[in-house]
Parts: structure tokens; C-alpha cells; sequence
């Protein structure tokens, strides 16, 4: 049995529920691509990053996008909820000004006691960062980002005035009046991209690197220490993992063909259009191919662990021995005994008694 005490376990507040009317339709719904409408639900926000906290996890990641409730004000009513838990909130270069999101990242982390992270990100499709009034292409989005994280990291770190002239940000005696006091890192960026990785090896504390095989895992792994190397610093490695899980490995299959069935049904109904208006299927769009629904079911259960919780337990033991350092636990929680499998992986990945940090 894996035994990793330094393994941070990360999981996730949502503003909202899943769309679904039923546990069973909301647990399909988490392999179907959002929808586009997201409510914010004080009080799910509250429970279940409360719930987070009560099973064990480090920290919860709040994801972004372009119609999505604002990321930091869920962030906040989280962290609000909580004591321990700590929140990484995604944040996509373009946006703010990074001067502003710098503060409003200083701000959350001293109102929380050291809780605060950013998670930024560039934006994978072009349509979705220009619902925003971002119409750069993604190549200049990276070059911008690497001067934005440049005033992002000073403003969060000197005292000073300090004027900076670039190709996208004129500044004029810019400082934060308030700086952060972080029980752990600051910020974290992905994107498997070599210009990806080198952000995050001169900028990030926490390099996030995409679903894979485990041998394509250690190759990413290894060339985001290098990067990092070479400008004298270190990266944690984070690893999103999608869990379905039972008993034994018989019924979690069991189960993982009955949430198939059950996504692809809700998905082709009458819902079948805000389905495929999803951002995840952008990309489909814009390379001129039509937004498969069955396809990204199918991709997304591909690339889940599925099996008894020894079974999960020991795959994402061999994600650590491969260097993965937070392990984020994508895991269906629509019931009690949903919830009390998360609890029981939580103690088969690490030994009793640890409390974040």
C-alpha cells in the first residue's frame, strides 16, 4: 500500500452543481463537456470546500472561464468557509492588468492567514479568450504572459516604485501597499508547450503537467526540472488524476460503463446544443471539425483511473515515485458513500495524522 506523507491532495470547489437532476445524471455529467451557464451557489461553494477540508485534501483548485462566475470572489467565499484548506485560483493572462490581479492575489492570501494561489493560464482557444476582449493569437498570448508574470512577480515582491516600459505593459510608479505572507507557493502555471514550460521554469512555483501516460508523465517531468535548472530554481509538480472507483475493480468498471451510457444519453437529448457549445469543444470549432460529443466522452473515461481503491491508490503511487508532488483528485461526490470514497483513498495515499502544511 502507497504511503506518501508529502503528498499534497488537491481537489476542487465548483460555484455551482453539475447540471443533472439526479446523483447518477450529475456523476455521468462530470466526463460531458460544461455548459457554458454556471450558477454561483453560496451555499454549495460553502459546503463542499468545507467538505474538501473534513476529507482530508490540502487544496482545491477554482477553475475559470469566459461566461463562468468570477474565479476570485468563489475563491474568497471558500476560503471564507474554511480554516485549513488552501485555494489555487485560475487566472488567465489578459484579463486584468497584472499589477491589479497581483493585489487582488495579495489581498486574498492575507485575508485568508497565507491560503491564496494563483493558477495562471494563457487560454488554450482563441474564441474563448476573445469573449473577453482578448483577440491576440496564441503565440503572442504567451509572449505577453511572460512580461505579465515578470510585473505579476515584482508587484508581489518589492516594496519600491518601480516603472516598466514593454511591448504590452507601460507602467508609471507602480507598487502594492500590501504584500503576501504564503503558507506555501504562490503561483503556478501549465502548458506543455517548450514556451510553456519555460514560463513556469522562470516564473511558477508549481509546474502542472497535463494528463498522460506515466512514461510521457517522467519525460514532461524531467524536462521541466531541467528548465527550471537552468535558471537555479526548483518546480513541485501537479497532476490532475479523474477517479472512478468501487469496491473492487469489477464493479468500478462496472460503473464506468454505466457513466458512459448515462453521459452519452444526456448529452445527444434535448440539452444536446449547450453540449456543444462548450468551451472544451472550441478547439474542435476552430480547426473546422464538428464538435463530437461521444468522442470527448470516450477521451475523457480514457484517461480516468479506474478501478478498487487499492488499484487507484497504487497508480498514483507510481505518479509520486515518478515526481509528481500534488495529486488532484478528480472524483465523483454526489452521495454519501461517494464521499466516503474519496475519504478512504485519502487515507490509503497517506499516513495518518498529516495536516497540510
Amino acid at each position: 500500500m502507497p504511503d506518501f506523507p508529502d503528498l499534497e491532495l488537491r481537489g476542487g470547489v465548483r460555484a455551482a452543481p453539475l447540471p443533472g437532476a439526479t446523483p447518477a445524471e450529475r456523476r455521468a455529467l462530470r466526463f460531458a463537456p460544461d455548459p457554458r451557464e454556471r450558477d454561483a451557489d453560496p451555499a454549495y461553494v460553502t459546503r463542499t470546500a468545507r467538505e474538501n477540508e473534513e476529507d482530508g485534501l490540502d487544496s482545491a483548485l477554482v477553475v475559470q472561464s469566459s461566461s463562468w462566475p468570477d474565479p476570485w470572489l468563489v475563491a474568497g467565499w471558500a476560503l471564507a468557509a474554511t480554516s485549513r484548506l488552501r485555494i489555487a485560483v485560475a487566472h488567465r493572462v489578459g484579463t486584468t492588468a497584472p499589477t491589479v490581479s497581483a493585489r487582488a492575489l495579495a489581498t486574498l492570501d492575507r485575508l485568508s492567514g497565507g491560503r491564496a494561489a494563483a493558477h495562471v493560464i494563457v487560454g488554450s482557444s482563441d474564441a474563448d479568450v476573445a469573449r473577453d476582449g482578448d483577440t491576440l493569437g496564441k503565440a503572442d498570448r504567451y509572449r505577453r504572459a511572460g512580461e505579465y508574470l515578470e510585473i505579476f512577480g515584482r508587484t508581489l515582491r518589492t516594496r519600491e516604485d518601480f516603472d516598466h516600459d514593454g511591448e504590452f505593459y507601460t507602467l508609471r510608479g507602480a507598487r502594492s501597499g500590501l504584500l503576501p505572507r504564503p503558507r506555501a507557493e504562490l503561483l503556478s502555471f501549465g502548458g506543455s508547450s517548450p514556451e510553456g514550460v519555460e514560463l513556469a521554469a522562470r516564473h511558477a512555483d508549481v509546474y502542472a503537467v497535463s494528463p498522460a501516460p506515466l512514461s510521457v508523465t517522467r519525460h514532461r517531468i524531467a524536462r521541466a526540472h531541467s528548465a527550471a535548472g537552468a535558471h537555479g530554481r526548483r518546480l513541485r509538480i501537479w497532476r490532475h488524476v479523474t477517479v472512478v472507483t468501487a469496491g473492487t475493480d469489477e464493479e468500478a468498471e462496472r460503473r464506468a460503463r454505466q457513466v458512459r451510457a448515462e453521459a452519452l444519453r444526456l448529452t445527444s437529448g434535448q440539452d444536446a446544443a449547450r453540449y456543444r457549445d462548450a468551451v472544451q469543444l472550441d478547439r474542435d470549432r476552430e480547426r473546422d471539425r464538428a464538435p463530437d460529443l461521444t468522442a470527448y466522452v470516450s477521451r475523457a473515461l480514457a484517461g480516468a483511473y479506474i478501478g478498487s481503491l487499492d488499484t487507484v491508490a497504487a497508480r498514483i503511487g507510481s505518479l509520486r515515485t515518478a515526481g509528481v508532488d500534488i495529486v488532484q483528485l478528480d472524483m465523483a461526490l454526489e452521495t454519501d458513500e461517494d464521499r466516503a470514497l474519496r475519504r478512504a483513498l485519502v487515507q490509503r495515499l497517506r499516513a495518518p495524522g498529516r495536516r497540510g502544511w
